[in-house]
């Protein structure tokens, strides 16, 4: 014999109803437990609530259900087999409108009553089910399970007497002799013949106490998914079907928040040695999955993750606990006597505190019960008085396989802290098969994800990246990151997911990813640009691996770089404004990034897109020493002296410069040698070196004048300094030299200025907008080790801050 569990999904409605029946039809002997149509029973709880209160609505709402039920009816069963099915139905709210009418003229609805009342959910259901049978000929007996089933008197949650069920089953059975049996799930009585409910998802429960009674083959549960997966498919979409399980991992896994099957389901089918099936009514050819005594012999360590949300943590500290026996058994009777479940338990090796985690609606009674257990050791001193902490959640790792494969747990803690997830306590059994740890509620959705990527999805890993700065360079970023999607998921096993655009007037937001083949448009309609708000966004969308992109020269954006590492989220800057600030900003960025494990990089703040920086920290991090730094480090200056000959005005040879993309918004930035000294500044505390901008000597050769106004005032007054300018070429031309604007750092000191460079320089041959740096060092003292190549450009820029964003995935 099998026993069969449909859930109130699987019998939501006549349609559904229709599927089920296809299933059981192909069974011969078996026995079908049903819950109640999808959703009654809530509906059922709040009537009798409402009937409590004294509210009228209670009514409406039986009205309503009659209805759902009378229609379902009306579906399925064919107009001559509808009378008596309508009848009983009608007979069974008649005593549930009694019932609540009851309930509302005492204003009390005690477990009892309550009990009563939502029992109809299942007895409703099994009634139409069994008659649609009939009416297609099925030979079916409708098992009423409160007069099999015998529980305690603990009403909401009653505890099954097995002895006196299992006989109970037995005698029905051997009294009742058909092929099929159709009996309401949740339901039984006890040793008055009063209803009791075996608990919220107790139709599962009721299947295996079934199939243990009878010694069944199967023990199949029918539901909207399918079989038991590796997370909740709600919050991690990569979620797989977990094909074999044992019934220890299954019971780990559905204790701690996986709703596929009610965690006391498993121990009567465990005893018996009963495989367990989860199956999909909807997908009934998928395989799902089965349950037995050990599980796949596959490659996979950790079968499952799963968690609990709405936990309180409870802690009992104090120094007269230290060696004092006792204190834990008063701690759990404390407890017990008000009848606080306790979800996880965790003591400190020096006796000094013992925590426990339970329900947040259990917390203020649970706080009651220990503070007045230990109320004269709180009085005296011995021990503090209970610490409460609210908005929690369990997260757990669950494999029986686990125990012989060492360095898990480290595993998990370490990509929990990778991604800033803070652990406030952690447990793990004996038998190694569960490893729970408390996190914050606000984190929990992310820390799945995160477990999930590390222990399930080794193919790839997905990074969630926001851009903010859509002009040139962030274009040209956003389009090299579209090219290279697929390349980066089948050579790099990095998913690069843009999920946020921002320019100065519109932020655009999608946690699924934004497509790239429409972002442009997408941003135009999308919400106005709230700099604060799209960090918060970003914050409180708390997306694994997540990158935060400045393709801007904004001060403002510059800002939230401490407060975005502070959340470990990455920063990838070619905006130089923050590594180039006052040097404790610097160093506190630094910092942060170190302590809250969120890589802060800046590679194109020095050379767009060469290898400088990285260059200088690889020497640093093998032991190299920097003695001096010279170099040609504006792009923008570099094509301007290279361009300029005094046959074209120097103000049109800048105004090509910025027209093709190689110098700031503002170009007095690039030619006043604001930007070169920002350079040579990152360079020499990359290196080592304590300083600020006011440090740096700068000889500029603009005239003042040009500093004065807008844009525009400066190109009209470098047009009225032209001999100005083609004074300073022929100057240096007459040298047989060049005019480069070139930076230093040695001995601590850094400097910038027009020089006039010969033939036998390493800067004269430098053309177009490239950039040239030397590294004398220890290890190349006479011959500098050379980085050279583009200095300035969209396309080389944007290739930089791509390395980056892989620089941080890897």
């Amino acid at each position: 014999m099998k026993v069969l569990k449909f859930g109130g999904s699987s019998v939501a409605n006549a349609d559904n109803i229709k599927k089920v029946v296809s299933i059981v039809q192909e069974y011969k002997d078996a026995i079908v437990v049903v819950s109640a149509l999808g959703g009654v029973t809530d509906l059922l709880i709040q009537t009798g609530i409402a009937a409590a209160h004294g509210k009228e609505t209670y009514k409406e709402t039986l009205l309503q259900l009659e209805k759902r039920h009378i229609e379902t009816i009306k579906n399925l069963l064919p107009v001559t087999s509808q009378s008596s099915c309508l009848s009983n139905i009608k007979t069974q709210f008649n005593e549930l409108e009694d019932i609540c009418e009851g309930v509302f003229r005492l204003g009390e609805l005690s477990k009892r009553t309550q009990d009563r009342i939502i029992s109809f959910g299942e007895l409703l259901s099994s009634t139409i089910i069994s008659y649609f049978l009939k009416s297609i000929a099925v030979n079916i007996v409708w098992i009423d399970s409160r007069k099999v089933i015998r529980t305690n008197s603990h009403f909401g949650f009653g505890s099954v007497q097995f002895d006196t069920t299992n006989q109970l089953i037995k005698d029905f059975l051997q009294e009742n002799p058909a092929s099929l049996y159709i009996a309401p799930g949740f339901i039984a009585s006890d040793a008055d013949g009063h209803t009791t409910t075996l608990g919220r998802g107790g139709s599962d429960y009721t299947a295996a106490i079934f199939a243990a009674a009878v010694d069944a083959n199967n023990l199949e549960i029918w539901t909207d998914v399918t079989g038991m997966m590796t997370a909740d498919p709600r919050w991690v979409p990569n979620a797989k079907t977990i094909p074999f399980t044992s019934y220890r991992e299954a019971m780990e896994l559905s204790h701690f928040g996986a709703k596929v099957i009610y965690p006391p389901t498993i121990q009567p089918a465990m005893q018996k040695l009963i495989p367990i099936w989860v199956k999909n009514t909807f997908a009934p050819a998928e395989h799902g999955t089965l349950i037995q005594s050990s599980s796949s012999d596959g490659e996979e360590i950790i079968t499952g993750i799963s968690s609990i949300n709405h936990v309180t943590l409870l802690s009992l500290e104090g120094g007269g606990m230290v060696g004092i026996p006792g204190f834990s058994k008063r701690l759990f009777e404390a407890l017990a006597t008000e009848k606080v479940n306790v979800i996880l338990i965790t003591q400190s090796s020096s006796e000094h505190s013992i925590c426990v985690a339970v329900n947040t609606v259990d917390a203020e009674k649970a706080k009651r019960a220990v503070d007045t257990a230990f109320d004269y050791e709180i009085k005296t001193g011995q021990v503090d008085p209970l610490k409460v902490e609210h908005d929690l959640s369990i997260i757990a790792l669950v494999g029986d396989k686990m125990k012989s494969h060492p360095g898990i747990a480290g595993r998990m803690f370490a990509a929990l802290g990778r991604n800033g997830v803070n652990i406030r306590a952690i447990a793990q059994g004996s038998s190694e098969r569960n490893i729970s740890a408390v996190v914050a509620y606000a984190d929990v959705k992310k820390a799945v994800n995160v477990l999930h990527e590390a222990f399930f999805e080794s193919s790839y890993k997905q990074l969630n990246i926001y851009i903010v700065g859509a002009g040139n360079v962030g274009s040209k970023l956003i389009d090299q990151l579209k090219q290279q999607q697929e390349y980066l998921l089948h050579n790099l096993n990095v998913q690069a997911r843009v999920t946020g655009i921002a320019n100065s007037k519109k932020m655009l937001l999608n946690e699924e990813g934004i497509n790239l083949n429409t972002w442009k448009a997408d941003l135009q309609t999308a919400e106005v640009m709230d700099l604060q708000q799209f960090a918060n966004n970003i914050i409180n969308r708390n997306l694994r691996n997540s990158v935060f992109v400045d393709v801007t020269a904004n001060h403002e954006v510059a800002a939230l770089y401490n407060q975005l590492l502070a959340k470990s989220i990455s920063v990838v800057a070619c905006n130089k404004i923050a590594a180039s600030s006052a040097y404790k900003n610097y160093l506190q960025l630094k910092s942060l990034s170190r302590e809250f494990n969120a890589p802060y990089l800046f590679e194109t703040n020095v050379g767009a897109g060469l290898p400088v920086i990285g260059t200088l920290n690889d020497l640093l991090r093998s032991g190299d020493k920097v003695n001096k730094i010279q170099a040609v480090l504006s792009g923008t200056l570099n094509f301007v002296f290279n361009n300029y000959d005094g046959t074209r005005t120097f103000a049109e040879v800048v105004k090509q410069a910025q027209d093709e993309g190689y110098t700031e918004p503002d170009p007095r930035l690039d030619l006043g040698g604001t930007d070169v000294m920002r350079k040579i500044m990152i360079l020499a505390r990359e290196a080592g070196e304590k300083i600020e901008m006011d440090d740096i000597s700068n000889e500029s050769f603009l005239p003042a004048s040009c500093f004065n106004g807008s844009v525009a005032d400066f190109y009209e007054e470098m047009k009225k300094h032209e001999k100005h300018f083609k004074a300073l070429y022929e100057a240096a031309a007459k040298k047989n030299c060049k005019l480069k604007f070139v930076a230093s750092f040695e001995n601590g000191k850094a400097s910038v200025g027009l020089q006039h460079v010969p033939s036998n320089s390493d800067f004269y041959h430098l053309y177009g907008k490239d950039n040239i740096v030397l590294f004398y060092t220890q290890r190349y003292p006479e011959q500098p080790l050379v980085v050279k190549g583009a200095g300035a450009g969209a396309d080389v820029t944007a290739s930089g801050v791509f390395a980056d964003i892989i620089r941080v995935a890897r």
